[in-house]
């Protein structure tokens, strides 16, 4: 064989082992005594996707449990570094890898992290994640910037002429009638924003609104945790293990895990669950 034809085959065979490697990904599957959740890690949060990969072939995440869940909103396991006995202050942490095209909308997988006041960077939890169940939103509700609103509404009741809002404000609060008391202040939201020229909404597409509005999710989390993977089958099981009776959040009955990954075409999994990769750059 010529020196040519050698670095022709050799070029191809790359070329193919590259091609295979880019036809495949990982498909998660995490098993319950509910039954199984399959799903899928996105590429571009590389930091995520590889570190939970790294986690599961390891077997680390076996026999950790869904140990905090709330109908409705999103059951969170994964806690690898409390089963090993590794002191909270040396868990390892990861760069927040937040993109604003993903939202969390019900059946997304997202990684648990600490509060701003001590993580100003967002950076996330080294292995504990949670999957969103959520619930469907109103277009005015959803695209309300909530955490700012509440804090101007105080600076906004604090004028003399808004005497009628305080009185009513107050009652509703102390009434406990939370439900009207959110619809009043969204009322207000836009007189709101005008007086102290502050903006106190989110930046949502028609896509998502339609999204939250028919599929649901969490919204107020959005554009603040890393969202890094999706459910492509199990969301009933998502539903039962959310639907346990718990103490503090915590399920009375253990909601143990089993998690494994396994390279399969990204055909198969299209094919097989209907998930659609995004188009190649």
């Amino acid at each position: 064989m010529t020196n040519l034809l050698k670095y022709l085959f050799v070029s191809f065979l790359l070329s193919s082992t590259w091609a295979c490697g880019q036809n495949k990904d990982y498909l998660v599957s995490i098993s319950t005594r509910h039954g199984e959740i399959k799903a899928v890690l996105f590429d571009d949060t590389p930091e995520h996707k590889n570190n939970f990969i790294e986690l599961a072939e390891a077997g680390r995440f076996d026999s950790t449990q869904f140990h905090r869940v709330i109908q409705s909103f999103m059951v969170q396991g994964g806690d690898v570094f409390t089963k090993e006995g590794l002191p909270a202050n040396e868990w390892p942490t990861l760069p927040a890898e937040i993109r604003p095209k993903y939202v969390h909308r019900k059946g997304m997988i997202s990684a648990a992290r600490q509060g701003d006041s001590v993580n100003p960077q967002k950076r996330s939890n080294g292995s504990q994640f949670f999957i969103v169940q959520g619930q469907t939103y109103g277009e005015q509700e959803l695209v309300t910037d909530f955490a700012a609103l509440q804090k101007a509404v105080f600076q906004f009741m604090q004028y003399e002429d808004q005497k009628e809002f305080r009185e009513t404000y107050s009652r509703l609060y102390q009434e406990e009638k939370f439900d009207s008391l959110t619809n009043l202040v969204i009322s207000k939201r836009d007189e709101i924003a005008k007086t102290l020229n502050v903006k106190l909404t989110k930046d949502y597409t028609p896509e998502q609104v339609k999204m939250y509005a028919e599929i649901g999710g969490t919204p107020h989390l959005d554009f603040e945790y890393t969202i890094f993977g999706e459910v492509l089958s199990g969301m009933d099981v998502v539903d039962k293990i959310a639907a346990e009776p718990t103490t503090r959040e915590i399920p009375n009955t253990p909601v143990y895990m089993t998690v494994t990954v396994e390279k399969v075409s990204k055909k198969k999994i299209s094919e097989e669950y209907g998930y659609v990769y995004p188009a190649s750059k």
